[in-house]
């Protein structure tokens, strides 16, 4: 009888999103939103890294992207959230346009607070663009609200309670 493979065990590590600007998204997220900054690397740049045996660079083989030159640091965002944040300088044809939540690739980070109302004037004092608030009032998130903030960045945030 053929043994199955071992099923393994997945856990998240950590998010990430590209970033136009590291050092200001690092700063918005520590400063704001209370990230502690745990390592950073770079700029690391493929011209300056060897070239494997089938003739791709560093970066294409590993990252998926010919000719990159990046920037990465390692947030800790929450006690279980490790948040990378990854600014590109290379290659220049980088699309600098993020996805609609409808677009493939469309994502959101989804943030639990306390207090939605406060939460939201907090972000929205520091640089956020606030949309309308959702109030649930019926079905299993009865009482609940939620509303999509958009970072100083153009990333999207739900905060929830």
């Amino acid at each position: 009888m053929a043994q199955t493979p071992f099923k393994p065990v997945f856990a998240v590590d950590h998010i990430s999103w590209t970033v136009p600007d590291v050092d200001a998204a690092v700063a918005f997220y520590c400063d704001v939103m209370g990230a502690t900054e745990l390592w950073r690397m770079g700029p690391l740049d493929a011209a300056d890294m060897p070239i494997d045996p089938q003739g791709k660079d560093w970066m294409e083989t590993h990252v998926g992207v010919a000719g990159a030159k990046l920037t990465l640091v390692m947030l800790k965002l929450t006690d279980t959230v490790n948040f990378q944040l990854v600014q590109y300088d290379k290659p220049d044809d980088r699309i600098a346009q993020l996805p609609r939540n409808c677009d493939r690739g469309g994502h959101h980070l989804g943030l639990r607070v306390d207090d939605v109302d406060n939460a939201i004037a907090y972000l929205a004092a520091h640089g956020c663009t606030v949309l309308e608030t959702i109030a649930v009032d019926a079905g299993p998130l009865a009482g609940k609200k939620n509303v999509y903030v958009v970072d100083p960045f153009g990333n999207q945030l739900e905060i929830v309670d």
